[in-house]
């Protein structure tokens, strides 16, 4: 019987792409977008494509395992990507009642030894899923007592950044897009990860539209601007702070815009003198001249928005960075227009009730307190240590730790410790499950139901399950509810159901959420958040808006109880103000950063590991770009065959040829870079993709390295300035032919 199922990616990208998943016998037979989706419009990314080679994995985890070689004993045999052990050698099948009631046991002893709060969960973008990325699991750690985990390993210093101005995490949405006449694209490789919002671009350009696109990394998107201008890394604030000085030296600020709805201009105004276009050349490598032009440019040419993505919160001084550039749209007043604005993130729109979904108050059950925090970036030093108590116990799923988390070394060190009882949720056996004492088959989203909010446009979806699981796969939800229950915890939450669970999400005060319920949801399948429709008084002249400026039908089922149709009318938050910080105005002054202890306006300030810095200084002169593939996500795909050849460069180290003649390197030789905190040795691409003192290398699995780490080895556990977030991009190396 063939038929076709509706379901959303859950993957750690903005476009959360509606899918369609075709089932023939039970089995997934096509994948393709759904071109009823307005955002997904039928077309899906080249590894998402591929996703029946991910479900269908002769390398996906079928069984529990439990380990029966040492910690270290990688599952796969050499050869690379996709080589085939079933089951591995370091593990032994046992079943489900097997591994549960190990993992009860060993958890319990632990607790009564050291403390729940020895136990630290490990979780992070996996999945994106609101029930399999945050909820039965929260229950059952809240209820344990366990340490809490400090998800901030991505994200979380451009949101704060971008809050610290408009106070949420709101923007453009991505139709809005096709209407704008100057589209900056700052450290967002928006043709590489966020290709759905790539077709209204193209739109915008054919109608005239220019984009630019500013980063250190000469990116697929680079590639194919009107304009590139490549910036040292971690100098966005410098540059942001120059526009702004251009713009309000030369009066093409909305003077109206800033003194109805902004608070600090002066402040902003004495600060940005001192950053003129010329001495922030010398730190940001663009030209006084280029500074000026793009400032105005952005300012004059309107509509403008700025697609900014989280690479430029990767440095030391990332929230500052991001705040930055969050000012700039609210100085030029382009908020009012359809087109305009700025755009990082929407998540902040959805407003489902997390609360219900997490259950925090039972830690309170467990400890009758909050449990300690522990934050996921210094994992090597929280495992090697961390005392009072020391972490006995991590429980890994939706995260690849011993790929992704900087240092390394120091993570793997601790990763070995014998006495660490490591538990991992996963798919496939990774760099991580090498490190596990018991392994757990998990689902892909094809395998279990779901509600999808996106961070990259409006549209919230319930995503249906397609096929029953493979093996004895579990998803996060059915896992954790089975441990709760050998675990002893009668709380009546770990037995509630998947649909009780979206009803629950969906109970929320959150306006934008009022009419949306699992039943429209199931019927429809996609419906955009409630928004109060743009008035056309903010739209530029000229602007050709058609259909999509009508304006939004009455939502409230109280008084329509006959809406069902999603409303395209466009969302403009800020025309009229209405920012929901403190003062109720965007803040380019802002009393809660100067209550804690940090510059109340913004300022840039070289990161201690850059060109800039003391790092350059301590014999390591090259700044490190430690990216991302375009065809990965973070290292989710990276072991399937079909889209590791999509990366042919995975194992290469990028530089400029002035930096390779300097140190006798030519194209294709193999060169150890290295620092205080590790080495590795790649090979050699002297392309021009970066600029003179900087080099870049992608993440891998580091059991594709011959030297058995990935570039994490390099990076260090030091945080941002705002959100604790990880520094990837303040990285300083030294580079040298490799002799054997």
């Amino acid at each position: 019987m063939k038929h076709v199922v509706h379901a959303a990616c859950p993957h750690d990208c903005p476009d959360a792409c509606g899918v369609l998943i075709t089932i023939e016998d039970g089995r997934a037979t096509k994948i393709q977008g759904d071109p009823e989706h307005p955002v997904t419009r039928g077309f899906l990314c080249a590894k998402v494509a591929k996703y029946l080679d991910r479900v269908y994995s002769p390398n996906r985890v079928l069984y529990p395992m439990r380990r029966v070689k040492p910690k270290g004993t990688t599952s796969l045999r050499e050869g690379g990507a996709g080589a085939l052990v079933a089951p591995p050698a370091a593990f032994e099948r046992i079943s489900w009642d097997e591994a549960l009631d190990e993992v009860a046991h060993r958890l319990r002893r632990i607790v009564a030894e050291y403390g729940p709060e020895s136990i630290l969960p490990y979780s992070y973008g996996g999945t994106l899923g609101a029930l399999n990325g945050a909820s039965m699991d929260r229950r059952f750690f809240h209820r344990l007592g366990a340490s809490q985990l400090e998800r901030s390993i991505c994200s979380t210093a451009g949101e704060e950044g971008l809050e610290s101005v408009i106070g949420i995490k709101l923007g453009t949405e991505p139709e809005q897009f096709a209407h704008s006449r100057y589209i900056i694209a700052w450290g967002s490789n928006i043709h590489g990860n966020n290709v759905h919002l790539w077709p209204f671009i193209e739109e915008a350009r054919r109608k005239g539209a220019k984009l630019v696109v500013i980063d250190p990394y000469r990116t697929r998107t680079a590639k194919l601007a009107d304009w590139y201008l490549p910036i040292n890394p971690g100098t966005d604030a410098a540059l942001a702070l120059a526009l702004m000085h251009v713009i309000i030296n030369e009066n093409l600020f909305d003077r109206d815009y800033v003194s109805r709805y902004t608070v600090g201009f002066q402040e902003l105004k004495a600060r940005a003198q001192q950053y003129p276009p010329e001495t922030v050349a010398d730190w940001t490598g663009i030209s006084a001249e280029d500074i000026r032009k793009l400032a105005r440019e952005y300012a004059t040419e309107r509509p403008s928005v700025i697609r900014v993505n989280y690479g430029i919160q990767r440095s030391e001084g990332g929230g500052m960075a991001m705040r930055a550039v969050t000012m700039l749209p609210c100085l030029i007043g382009s908020w009012k227009d359809v087109g305009g604005g700025l755009q990082m993130s929407l998540s902040g729109s959805y407003g489902l009730n997390k609360d219900a979904l997490e259950m925090p108050e039972l830690m309170h059950k467990a400890l009758g307190r909050p449990a300690r925090t522990i934050n996921m970036v210094q994992l090597g030093s929280v495992l090697n240590s961390l005392t009072a108590p020391p972490v006995q116990a991590l429980f890994v799923y939706n995260s690849n730790p011993a790929a992704v988390c900087p240092d390394h070394n120091e993570v793997i060190r601790g990763l070995k410790r014998p006495d660490l009882f490591t538990v991992v949720h996963e798919q496939f056996f990774t760099d991580t499950t090498d490190y596990a004492d018991i392994v757990l088959p998990a689902t892909t989203f094809f395998e279990h139901k779901e509600l999808q909010t996106a961070y990259g446009h409006s549209y919230l979806q319930v995503s249906d399950q397609a096929m029953d699981p493979v093996g004895e796969c579990r998803s996060n939800v059915e896992m954790f509810r089975a441990l709760a229950e050998r675990m002893g915890f009668e709380d009546e939450c770990f037995r509630e159901t998947v649909d009780s669970m979206i009803d629950r999400a969906l109970e929320s005060p959150n306006p934008r959420l009022r009419g949306i319920t699992r039943d429209r949801l199931e019927r429809e399948h996609f419906i955009r958040l409630n928004f109060a429709a743009a008035a056309p008084k903010g739209a530029s002249e000229g602007q050709d808006l058609t259909a999509s400026l009508k304006r939004c039908p009455d939502t409230n089922p109280d008084t329509n109880p006959n809406f069902s149709a999603t409303c395209t009318a466009p969302f403009l938050p800020f025309a009229d103000g209405n920012f929901p910080t403190p003062s109720g105005k965007a803040e380019f002054y802002s009393e809660t950063l100067k209550r804690q202890g940090l510059d109340p306006v913004v300022a840039f300030t070289p990161p201690n590991e850059s060109r800039n810095g003391a790092g350059s200084k301590a014999g390591f002169p090259l700044e490190l770009l430690a990216r991302k593939p375009d065809n990965h996500l973070n290292t989710s795909f990276a072991n399937l065959p079909s889209v590791r050849v999509m990366e042919p460069w995975i194992g290469d180290l990028e530089m400029h040829p002035t930096d390779a003649v300097a140190r006798g390197v030519h194209d294709g030789d193999r060169v150890r870079a290295f620092n205080l905190r590790g080495e590795i040795v790649l090979k050699a691409r002297v392309d021009g993709s970066v600029a003179p003192g900087v080099v870049a290398a992608r993440l891998d699995w580091a059991r594709f390295s011959p030297g058995g780490g990935n570039i994490n080895v390099l990076t260090s556990e030091k945080l941002t300035d705002l959100g604790n977030a990880a520094t990837f991009y303040s990285v300083c190396v030294e580079v040298e032919l490799f002799r054997t």
